[in-house]
């Protein structure tokens, strides 16, 4: 069977599935916005319980740490980020989640061969650069200050 060009495109454009590009955007928007939202809530009850903005500031990042950990261990984070698409990929609770998901993926496989050696399969690669990073800052901090 042979068919021109014109009408092989035609057919791959009315087989082919119609973009939700708009909607998807919209949702990670607001999804990523609510993530946001969440976090700017516990900053201000962490200041409203007394403490000072640093502190504050690292007990936000710890929780939404725990927050997404928990949700991924209770597979409920995979449930929002389908939902959500990239809007869960907000920096500390897409980390945690990259973290968390294979570590318990691969909990059966054993401690060693299971757990360790894919808690850092996603996650590995930004510890590696974001640490040279930093190193490389420091050190021209150091010869530049």
């Amino acid at each position: 069977m042979q068919i021109s060009d014109t009408e092989y495109q035609a057919l791959a454009d009315r087989l082919a599935p119609k973009s939700k590009s708009l909607q998807n955007c919209l949702r990670a928007f607001l999804c990523g916005g609510a993530i946001c939202v969440l976090g700017q809530g516990l900053l201000t009850a962490w200041q409203a319980a007394g403490l000072p903005a640093d502190r504050a500031a690292t007990l936000t990042s710890v929780s939404l740490i725990f927050l997404s950990a928990l949700l991924t261990g209770l597979s409920v984070f995979d449930d929002v980020a389908k939902f959500a698409g990239a809007g869960t990929l907000v920096p500390i609770t897409g980390f945690a989640n990259s973290i968390t998901a294979p570590a318990i993926e691969f909990k059966t496989e054993g401690l060693v061969t299971g757990l360790a050696v894919k808690l850092f399969t996603i996650a590995g690669p930004v510890l590696v650069y974001g640490l040279s990073a930093s190193v490389v800052y420091g050190l021209l901090y150091w010869i530049f200050r």
